[in-house]
This record gives structure tokens, sequence and C-alpha cells, in this order.
């Protein structure tokens, strides 16, 4: 039996018990994860699985409980929120024709490629494998924090990478509610144009018109007589982004989380001030919500589930990590005059991390008829992501910085 199982009210407060201590834990331990091969963040990832039902048995989520679709919906608003405001301000950086170029064409190579792997290795049929594809090609270098934060990384590899990964989440999620409602609805009961019209068309249109009433509603000197304050302009931002989610999802019932990362585009643009105010008191929020996603998203983690393919979920990964994201990065920076060897160092560092689970965990509490299997695929991707990049980012960077100190 065991000691957790989110679904009630004493679940919850447990819930938060656990997760306190494990915050406890990482600031004691931060010191020796920073100096060690792995970051801190993804190491919940493995003290979930650690204390889940693949491991000690200490806890249990329920997908389909209100504790974990209430935390990945709150994460994806937060996240998508933040990438949304990121996304101005890394544009009016120089150099910002290699991410763009890797946005447009690599993350739909990389959701192709992956598609004809799944079909090829497994029983999914072609909708299914286009959802892993789609699950599967957002980038997250938190899991290698240290390529795109060490100043001795070139700053056309940083931002790159930071920005790729910046806007990929939103990029990627209308077609991971597209399948996922087509699998949901049935072949018969799923009309693409509407969807388009209605949960696409409603989100993007409540986003912008949200994003525009907020970069208006807060004057730019005083209000009331007296400035406002950098502390409040982040609060203030946070709250249009949730106005935005709870627009959108009124009658006609358009989707939340497509707004939220539209309006923040529009706001981040229109209010600079509001966005570097949100931007720099943002981290300590959204690192908790990433702290939620990443121990239950380990703790619905097992052994055999990981493995219930056996080779075919193997072969996948490796596809994934040693051809797919190689293919699609060189083929999008095909003529752009940055060398080979920088090329396969960017297509290397595309780990796969908070997007891949949160959007696996919105499917996984869909009920799909191969909704676990499809989690499976993507989480076994994920925790080899981990394992791996966290392996090698240390080493890349030594690397990419001699190299770039011979030439």
């Amino acid at each position: 039996m065991p000691f957790l199982a989110a679904t009630g009210a004493d679940a919850f407060d447990e819930t938060i018990a656990i997760l306190g201590v494990l915050l406890i834990c990482g600031a004691l331990f931060s010191g020796i994860a920073h100096r060690s091969f792995l970051a801190l963040t993804p190491l919940y990832v493995l003290a979930g699985f650690a204390l889940g039902e693949g491991g000690l048995g200490v806890i249990e989520f329920d997908p389909t409980s209100g504790f974990v679709g209430a935390l990945t919906v709150i994460a994806l608003i937060v996240i998508l929120f933040r990438d949304g405001l990121e996304v101005e301000a890394e544009m009016l950086q120089e150099a910002w024709h290699p991410p763009v170029r890797k946005l447009v064409l690599a993350m739909p190579i990389t959701a192709g490629l992956v598609a004809c792997a799944v079909k090829v290795l497994t029983d999914l049929g072609w909708t299914e494998a286009f959802l892993v594809g789609a699950l599967l090609a957002p980038t997250d270098p938190v899991l290698s924090s240290s390529v795109v934060t060490n100043p001795r990384v070139p700053r056309l590899v940083r931002h790159s990478l930071n920005l790729e990964s910046g806007m990929n989440d939103g990029l990627a999620l209308p077609a991971v509610l597209a399948l996922t409602a087509s699998l949901a609805a049935g072949s018969d009961g799923f009309v693409w144009w509407e969807f388009v019209l209605q949960d696409i068309g409603v989100g993007l249109v409540s986003g912008v018109l949200v994003g525009y009433a907020g970069s208006l509603l807060l004057p730019r000197g005083r209000v009331l007589g007296q400035e406002v304050d950098p502390h409040q302009k982040a609060l203030y931002a946070l709250g249009v982004g949730l106005a935005a989610y709870g627009v959108a999802v009124l009658p006609p019932q358009g989707n939340g989380f497509i707004a939220v990362f539209v309006c923040a585009i529009v706001l981040g643009i229109r209010r600079p001030d509001i966005r570097v105010c949100f931007e720099k008191r943002s981290e300590d929020i959204i690192e908790l919500v990433k702290l939620g996603v990443f121990v239950v998203f380990g703790g619905l983690l097992t052994l055999d589930g990981l493995f219930a393919e056996g080779f075919a979920a193997v072969a996948l990964v490796v596809f994934l990590l040693l051809v797919a994201r190689p293919v699609a990065v060189f083929v999008s920076l095909a003529g752009t005059g940055i060398d080979t060897a920088t090329k396969g160092f960017m297509s290397w560092f595309g780990p796969k991390g908070v997007a891949t689970m949160t959007f696996s965990l919105l499917v996984l509490a869909e009920g799909l008829e191969n909704g676990e299997k499809i989690f499976n695929l993507a989480a076994l991707a994920v925790f080899v992501s981990i394992i791996v990049h966290g392996l090698t980012d240390t080493p890349g960077v030594s690397w990419i910085t001699r190299r770039t100190q011979r030439s």
C-alpha cells in the first residue's frame, strides 16, 4: 500500500509535504549537484521515480486526478507565458536567423522523422505516431544548463539553443492538442477545420485581445499618484496571462494555452518594461511548478512501462537522439555558413524536458486508448535524455571552448 495516493485532500497535503522535503534537500545539496554531472532540477525526476511506483512505492499519482490535472494546467500556463514573453527579448538580439530556421524547419522535420520511426517500430497508427513526434519535437536546455549559461560557449550557440527551446513549446502545442483531440473524438468525431476555428482560432484571438488590453491598462507612468514598483508589474503580467487563459475557455471555448502564449508575445512586444520585471522575478515560481511536474512525471514511471515496447522503445530513443535531431538541424542550417562541428554540437544538445513531460501528462490524462503507450515512449526519451545530456554537457562545453580558442 503506497504512503501517498494523490486523489483526495489528505493526499494533496502529503504531496505538498513531500515536495517541501525535496525543495529542502535540493537547497541543501545544491552545491554538490552543481559540481556533479547532473543539474539539480532533473534530479527531481529521479527522486520521483525512486519514490514512485517504479521504485519504493512511497507515492502514487493518478494521472486522471484533479491534482495532476491542475498541476499540469498551472505548469503549462506559467511556462508558456514565460516563453512567450522571451520571444521579443531574444528576437531583438543579433544572429536570430539560425534559431528561427531550426524552429520553422528542424522541429517539423524531427516530428515527421520520429513519427515514421514510431510507425515502423510499433503498432501505433499514423495519428498516434505523429502525436509521439509532436511530443518529442520540443527541446529544453534546462537539462544541459551549463551549455546555455556558460559564457565560454559561443554566443551563437547559446542564443540559438535558448531561442529554440523558448519558442518550440508554444509552437508544438497546437499539434499536440489537435492530434490528442482527434484521437479522443475518433476518426468520425473530429473535424479539423472546426478545431482550427474554435480551439486554435478563439485561443489566438483571445490571446491577442487580452495581451493588447493588458498593455494599455497599466499606464507607463504613475498610477493613482505613484509609480508602480517592479514587483507589482511582475504580478500584473502574471495576472494578464491568467486572464487570457480564463477568457479563452469561456464560450465558445477556445484553447487557453494558445491564448496564454500569444498573449505573452503581444504583451512582451508592446510593454518591454513589464516583460523585464516579470523575467527578473519569475524564476522561483517557474522552478516550483517545474519541480512539481518533474516529481509527478517521475512518480508515474516504471521500468516495466518504460520498456513495455522492448527493442522498439530503445530503438526509437536512439533514432531520436542520433538520427532525427541531427538530420533536422543539419537540414535547417544548410547554407548558413555554420561549420559542421558547431552544427553537430547544436544537434546533440537538444534534450527533451519540461515541455515533453507536461504535454505527455496532458495526453495521459485524456484516457486515450493507447495513451499509456504514447506516454511511456515519450517518457523513456526524456529519462534517457536526462542521463546522457547530463553526462555530456560539461565535457561538451570544454570541447567547444577549446575549439573556439584554437579558431
